[in-house]
């Protein structure tokens, strides 16, 4: 029996393994492209090195709260601690390995991609999409090898029946969940500090004050802006939606040993190794025509990714889960739960698309409120995030009840498996759009002709659509994958019943509501600190260095990409070490219901938060970009103007504090997982 197992963990393992030497056969590629003349060379290794930079820094950083952790896991677990500690290690190393390899190829393909757009439009889509697609083949590689692989190891040192994996090896694997989501936090809010820090300051600065364009190399903050969206969006990014797919597996196979059943502990890899072959086959489907729609590709690919994962899912699992668990529920009920996860995951991008979409209905009125000021810019705004909370959340429910309906608790963490089954493919969509962005960057900084710009513009705008689209399938799978999580702590701890009229649930319930407001207010502010001290550098150089503003001398770029970095890596630290020990302070001082009060409250205010910054931000992006195209005035209007401010004020939104809400309650709910047994009940 023992055999028959680890022989099915190979098959997991293999798709994993297949996964990573696709994103190598795509890096060669990627590598292959024409880099494009020597000017744009040079600018383009600028960003490079200015984000490695980064990166190195941060990870040394990190290299210390990781330690200081570990350690104190080793004494946390009676007897396993240290197998804990080291898969917590493992989790943090391919958590920031991910982030890694995605940014390289990102800043590999950036100058491809704004050289491919001198060709045309389809060429540039092509590198675009397949350097992103490296990162997002090599998140879901790495995580299925280091969790299968553990898994393997664990069970050969213990054994594989059903009893020691429900009471050992999956509380030992919990620790990669941990380790993951630990670093995930720590390089979304980092690099998202910086990225925006940049961008408001160029913006602000640039744009409204020096009448300026985007990127213009006249710009001191220009460089920065572009290190910023390969350090926040793409190494940010391939960590947090890493942490997202491992949770999302470990909560549903924490659940799958609670009914002592090992096939059900198995299912969610098998599932995943399915989500990646089909991710693998859908990057065929992108494919457009000169003139066409990319956003129609980008579709194609996603949508064709969840087809092949439902088909391929049927076989799998009314032939490896038993026919009928839990009292009830049977395979096909878990087969409808997979359905709904994936359709849910589908029908909130499609949610997400119209509120942030230009052409859409709420960008629009957001454009055209920007006629008459800022002020109402911001107002129209902040109405379409709140209204984009509404239908996002109906379709969770609805995902949950069906789930629910048809294979129990374990249908809802199966749910999120669907909904995450085909990460490869989403975050290879969502990747593509900082490459595309970094790629206008590029044309306007090297001088390239005033089509090659149109094309990346356009390009860059449905990079806008998929980055919102890719955030609202994070945040609803992080919605589910909490649950699944809450569960799974709530078995692991012991509690039958959470019980609201008690004084020490509420006083749990209210303080996690409470926290993901402090948590976003404290990255809003960083950005605020951080933006500030860069507006006051371009100033600065605008007014003491001659020659920048008219283009006789060149402006000091690694100041402010300097700034930028010392910035985030100072306030990136108290959110992220917060979101680990505020479960741990409530858990042993307030017990196990107070610690489930936490997690109620933190996971329903953290996923309205993050679905309205999200929103809202994306739609004030492409508002700005809607009257760029010649609305309102176009560039240089005061409808102009007003939308510059707008899209300033919801960089942060979008880009920083709310990507970090999703991350914020998988690592507490996570950090509430790995001490349930040791808290007092």
């Amino acid at each position: 029996m023992e055999d028959c197992m680890d022989w099915l963990l190979y098959l997991p393992l293999g798709a994993g393994i297949l996964s990573l030497a696709y994103a190598f056969v795509k890096t060669a590629w990627v590598v292959k492209q024409d880099p494009g003349s020597k000017k744009i060379q040079e600018i383009g290794k600028a960003i490079r090195s200015g984000a490695m930079a980064f990166l190195r820094r941060e990870y040394k950083i990190l290299v210390v709260i990781v330690a200081a952790v570990a350690v104190l896991l080793v004494f946390s677990e009676e007897g396993w601690g240290k197998l804990v500690a080291v898969s917590f290690l493992v989790g943090a190393l391919f958590s920031a390995l991910a982030g890694l390899i995605g940014m390289n190829a990102a800043t590999l393909a950036n100058t491809r991609t704004a050289h491919g757009a001198e060709t045309g439009l389809v060429r540039a889509l092509n590198i675009a999409f397949n350097g992103g697609s490296v990162m997002g083949l090599s998140v879901v590689g790495l995580a299925i090898i280091g969790l299968t692989g553990l898994l393997l190891i664990y069970s050969r040192i213990f054994g594989f029946d059903g009893e020691t994996l429900n009471g050992l090896v999956l509380p030992i694997i919990n620790g990669y969940s941990l380790g993951a989501s630990s670093v995930a936090l720590f390089a979304r809010v980092g690099g998202g500090i910086f990225t925006k820090a940049a961008d408001v300051g160029a913006d602000l600065v640039g744009k409204v004050e020096a009448g300026i364009p985007e990127d213009d190399p006249r710009n001191p903050a220009t460089i920065a802006d572009n290190v910023g969206d390969n350090v926040g969006d793409v190494a940010g990014l391939g960590s947090d939606l890493c942490e997202s797919y491992i949770g999302s597996i470990i909560g549903a196979m924490v659940l799958g040993g609670s009914l002592r059943e090992v096939n059900l502990v198995l299912l969610p890899l098998m599932l995943a190794g399915v989500g990646i072959v089909a991710s693998m086959i859908a990057t065929f489907f992108v494919r457009t025509k000169e003139g066409g729609d990319p956003q129609r590709a980008l579709n194609f690919g996603t949508i064709g990714a969840s087809v092949l994962t439902l088909v391929a899912a049927y076989p799998l699992v009314i032939g490896l889960a038993p026919a009928e668990f839990g009292g009830g529920y049977s395979s096909r009920g878990i087969y409808i739960a997979i359905i709904s996860g994936l359709i849910g995951g589908v029908v909130i991008g499609i949610l997400t698309e119209y509120y942030t979409a230009d052409g859409k209905k709420p960008v629009s009125e957001i454009a055209h409120q920007s006629s008459t000021g800022a002020a109402t810019n911001i107002i129209s705004g902040l109405g379409v995030g709140m209204m984009a909370t509404g239908w996002p959340v109906v379709m969770l429910a609805i995902a949950i009840w069906f789930a629910f309906h048809f294979a129990g608790l374990y249908g809802i963490a199966i749910a999120a498996i669907g909904m995450l089954a085909t990460t490869g493919i989403q975050l290879a969509v969502d990747a593509y759009g900082p490459i595309a962005d970094n790629a206008g960057g590029l044309a306007e900084m090297s001088g390239m002709p005033h089509e090659v710009r149109e094309r990346t513009d356009k390009l860059d705008a449905v990079g806008n659509t998929t980055a919102a689209i890719g955030k609202g399938f994070a945040i609803g799978s992080a919605a589910l994958t909490a649950l699944a999580l809450f569960v799974a702590f709530k078995e692991t701890a012991g509690i039958t019943v959470i019980d609201v009229t008690e004084a020490r649930v509420v006083i749990g319930v209210l303080i996690g509501g409470m926290l993901p407001y402090v948590f976003s207010s404290f990255i809003m502010g960083a950005v605020g600190r951080a933006a500030f001290t860069m507006i006051e550098e371009v100033r600065r150089q605008f007014r003491e260095i001659k020659g920048v503003l008219d283009g006789t001398t060149k402006p000091d770029y690694v100041s402010c990409v300097d700034i930028a970095t010392a910035a985030a890596l100072k306030e990136m630290v108290v959110p992220g070490v917060g979101a680990v020990v505020i479960p741990v302070i409530v858990g042993y001082l307030g017990g196990a219901q107070m610690l489930g009060g936490l997690l109620v409250g933190v996971t329903v205010s953290g996923i309205m938060l993050a679905l309205f910054m999200a929103n809202a931000g994306g739609a004030w992006d492409n508002a700005k970009k809607h009257i760029e195209g010649g609305a309102y005035g176009g560039k240089g209007s005061d409808a102009h103007k007003a939308a510059v401010i707008g899209d300033t004020v919801g960089d942060p939104f979008k880009d920083t504090a709310g990507p970090a809400m999703d991350i914020i309650i998988k690592l507490m709910s996570v950090v509430s997982l790995v001490i349930a047994s040791n808290i007092p009940h």
